[in-house]
């Protein structure tokens, strides 16, 4: 599902960094990925960006700039295994380039994007993809969320203004210390796990967490242990995405959009696997893999399995009676000078 929005949304990213690269022409290029995660969508949004400036470089008959890619995540993510494939990865990037192309050198960058990674002025494009909509840490003052595990049509107004601060203290330290990071003219595009409507409560961003709530319900775990988990989640609007922009003050906005994908990102397609058809394995599949260090860490391994063997069914029998779709905010900006 991540790579299935990474493609909808490339784009944006590469009108962005051929921008960039179109308007300096620099020797070097560094590009950072913040939120890479590990695995198969690690280097992909990487190899599609350095794609598309050494085509526009072919064109022009320029010489290929050298490439410095820098992928970020949390200190707990696997680099072990992300450097391990590197070697393949440059090797095939090589023979699809064809001579002339790069040299390209990687990094990898442990920390949390909420506070300084880089040296000042050194990125010429940050790109990030469904990384953005989580927290640095979950909102205080939400003991009257009782029965819920994130924003629901049953949270009261408290709630949802603590996430929506927390949220707007989070985005602006982020902005500011890419403000410092990039430089001018450096371009950045973000997309982020959203919602079209005003109400943060709404069912097109909480939606999916209710049902895990309902899950979790079911297995009769203690209420107190319950009631004090909450998901350090919150699922902008584009006008809160650009509000917070203009109000940080160090960018102007080339394009904001809004795209949407299945919950199900297998929907229309199709696969020798049954598995695959199975929307509310794969659904649940998908969110397990985001929200199983949370819940490990509140209630323990012991009730995982069964939890997402619930939760999947919820899902199934849900999305075979309404539309279900995750909503995505993109937004591209420049640095200014």
């Amino acid at each position: 599902m991540q790579r299935k929005v990474i493609s909808i949304t490339m784009r944006i990213a590469e009108e962005a960094i051929t921008n960039i690269y179109c308007s300096t022409f620099p020797t070097s290029l560094a590009i950072a990925d913040l939120g890479c995660s590990s695995g198969p969508n690690t280097l992909y949004a990487v190899s599609e960006l350095v794609k598309a400036v050494d085509e526009v470089r072919r064109k022009l008959g320029h010489q290929s700039p050298e490439y410095q890619v820098l992928l970020n995540d949390l200190p707990g993510n696997d680099f072990n295994a992300i450097f391990k494939s590197l070697a393949g990865f440059q090797e095939n990037l090589k023979k699809q380039m064809g001579d002339g192309f790069g040299p390209c050198f990687f990094a990898g960058v442990p920390g949390s994007f909420y506070c300084r990674l880089f040296r000042a002025k050194s990125l010429h494009f940050v790109h990030s993809s469904y990384s953005l909509m989580w927290l640095s840490r979950v909102p205080e003052g939400l003991e009257g969320n009782k029965g819920n595990i994130y924003m629901a049509s049953t949270s009261p107004p408290s709630v949802l203004k603590a996430y929506y601060m927390q949220f707007q203290t989070d985005f602006t330290l982020f902005l500011k210390c890419r403000s410092e990071e990039l430089v001018a003219g450096g371009r950045m595009v973000l997309t982020i796990f959203g919602r079209r409507s005003q109400d943060p409560s709404s069912k097109e961003c909480c939606y999916i967490w209710e049902l895990l709530a309902v899950a979790l319900n079911e297995m009769v775990l203690e209420e107190e242990k319950f009631d004090s988990f909450n998901i350090p989640q919150y699922t902008p609007s584009p006008f809160e995405v650009e509000s917070q922009v203009k109000k940080e003050g160090s960018f102007t906005i080339d394009r904001l959009e809004i795209s949407q994908v299945n919950w199900n990102a297998y929907d229309n397609e199709v696969h020798q696997s049954a598995a695959f058809e199975d929307g509310g394995y794969n659904v649940a599949r998908c969110m397990r893999a985001v929200a199983e260090p949370l819940l490990v860490s509140h209630f323990g391994e012991a009730i995982i399995d069964e939890v997402f063997s619930r939760y999947g069914e919820i899902v199934a029998s849900r999305m075979s009676k309404e539309k279900t779709e995750f909503v995505n905010v993109t937004v591209s900006v420049t640095r200014k000078g």
